[in-house]
């Protein structure tokens, strides 16, 4: 494990009191703060290649096709109960 050393300000401390004060080290909030930053980070990444995706015409054409060849190969239960004859009485 490393050690990081920063140099912290009045605003800083603040934040990082805050983070510490339910009996959690400056260390372990420190850490905790920049795990859920980059997680978040990670987050937005995924979310802009989502939306990127979502208006990219030929990925939204190619994932329309692909949902159709699925569902021939696999039709939902509706549609099998659809194509059944059934005797009229």
């Amino acid at each position: 494990m490393g050690t990081l050393r920063i140099r912290t300000d009045a605003v800083v401390e603040r934040a990082l009191a805050a983070l510490a004060r339910d009996g959690k080290s400056r260390s372990e909030a420190a850490r905790e703060a920049i795990l859920t930053a980059e997680r978040e980070q990670r987050r937005a990444r995924m979310r802009a290649e989502a939306e990127a995706l979502r208006n990219d015409p030929e990925d939204v054409e190619a994932s329309k096709d692909l949902a159709a060849e699925m569902e021939l190969e696999h039709p939902s239960p509706v549609d099998v109960v659809r194509d059944v004859d059934l005797p009229v009485a």
